[in-house]
C-alpha cells in the first residue's frame, strides 16, 4: 500500500483494504517507512470510519520521517513511490518512539493503535553487527520503556517486534517482556529454523507470533521459475530447486503451492495470524482463498517423508 513494490493509487489502496474487510480480514499492519507515510496515511482512509472494536492494527516504530528542507537531496538508498519531500531517519530512543507513534496517530487520524512494532532491529535490515547491538542496546534502554508507559496508559494495547531474524526475535522475547513478535519469512515451507530456539521460547513465555512472509516474496506463490525471488532478490539455484519439489508434491495432491504457504504457519501453536500482504484486491482475494483450501493430510507427510519439511513441524497428520 506504501507503493514501494508497485505504484498504487489512493482509490486502489482503499480498494484493497475494503475488499479484505468485505472477505472478512480484521488485522491490519503498517509502518511509517512504507511509502514513507503513504501507508498509514492510506490505511487510516480506509479504516478510520470502520468500528474501531473490530479490527486490529499495527504499526511500527524506529524511523521518524523528516520532511526535506528545500534544496536537501534525496538520501542515496531512497525507494521510489513512496510520499514525496519525506525521509526517515532511525530513532529508537525514548524521546524518538514517543515522536514516532505520535505521528503516526496523526498519519492514521487514530486514537489508539492496537500493536506497537519495533523495527528492523535485525542484521538482515542493518548488515553491520557493531550498529546492530548498538541499535539494540538503545531500544532496549530507551524506546522499550516508552512503549511500556504508553501501554500503562492505554494509548497501545500490545508491544512487539517486527523483524526479518528468529534469532534476533529470540534476542528481543529474552530481554523484555513483549506480547507479540512479527517474524518475517523465517517460518514458511522454504525454512523452518525457528523451530529450534525461537518458537519453543516463545510458547513458554505465552507470546503470539505473526508471521509476515509467508510466500517468502514470491518463490512460494506457485508457478516455481528461475526468475522466481526470495527475500525481494533473485532466488538461489538450491532454493528454487527446494520450491519445485514442494510445488511438485503440492500438485500430486491437487493443492496450490500458494495454498500450503498461507497455511502451514498456523499449525504451530505459537502463530496467532500470518500477513501475504497484496497489491490488489484480486490478490486479496486469492489469499482468503487459499487459507481456506482444503488440503489432505497426507500432503503434510509426504513432505515430511521426503525431508522438505521438518518432521518436527506442527501439521495436522
Amino acid at each position: 500500500m506504501g507503493g514501494f513494490r508497485a505504484a498504487i493509487t489512493d482509490a486502489e489502496a482503499v480498494g484493497l483494504t475494503d475488499a479484505a474487510y468485505d472477505l472478512g480480514v480484521r488485522y491490519f499492519d503498517t509502518s511509517p517507512f512504507y511509502g514513507y507515510g503513504r501507508s498509514e496515511l492510506r490505511m487510516g482512509a480506509a479504516l478510520r470510519n470502520r468500528p474501531r472494536e473490530e479490527f486490529v492494527l499495527s504499526t511500527k516504530i524506529g524511523r521518524i520521517l523528516h520532511p526535506l528542507r528545500p534544496g536537501e537531496k534525496k538520501p542515496p538508498e531512497f525507494r521510489e513511490n513512496g510520499l514525496p519531500g519525506f525521509s526517515p531517519v532511525f530513532d529508537y530512543s525514548y524521546d524518538g518512539v514517543m515522536r514516532s507513534l505520535e505521528h503516526s496517530h496523526l498519519r492514521l487520524g487514530m486514537a489508539k493503535i492496537d500493536i506497537a512494532l519495533i523495527h528492523d532491529v535485525d542484521f538482515w535490515t542493518i548488515k553491520d553487527r557493531a550498529i546492530l547491538d548498538q541499535r539494540f542496546k538503545t531500544v532496549m534502554e530507551g524506546g522499550y520503556k516508552a512503549l511500556v508507559e504508553l501501554k500503562k496508559a492505554g494509548v497501545i494495547g500490545a508491544i512487539g517486534v517486527g523483524i526479518n531474524e528468529s534469532d534476533t526475535s529470540l534476542r528481543f522475547v529474552q530481554a523484555g517482556d513483549f506480547d507479540c513478535m512479527l517474524l518475517a519469512g523465517r517460518y514458511t515451507l522454504l525454512e523452518q529454523g525457528a523451530l529450534d530456539a525461537f518458537l519453543p521460547e516463545c510458547t513458554r513465555r505465552g507470546v503470539s507470533v505473526i508471521l509476515g512472509g509467508p510466500y517468502n516474496s514470491g518463490i512460494l506463490t506457485g508457478g516455481v521459475s528461475d526468475q522466481s525471488t526470495h527475500d525481494y532478490a533473485q532466488a538461489p539455484a538450491h532454493l528454487i530447486e527446494k520450491a519445485r519439489k514442494l510445488e511438485a508434491v503440492c500438485k500430486r495432491h491437487g493443492v496450490e503451492l500458494g495454498a500450503a504457504a498461507m497455511q502451514f504457519p498456523l499449525f504451530h501453536p505459537a502463530f496467532c495470524a500470518v500477513i501475504p500482504g497484496a497489491l490488489n484486491s484480486t490478490e486479496v482475494k486469492q489469499n482468503v482463498e487459499r487459507l481456506s483450501a482444503r488440503i489432505p493430510t497426507e500432503l503434510w507427510s509426504e513432505l515430511k517423508r521426503e525431508n522438505l519439511i521438518d518432521p518436527a513441524s506442527p501439521t495436522p497428520n
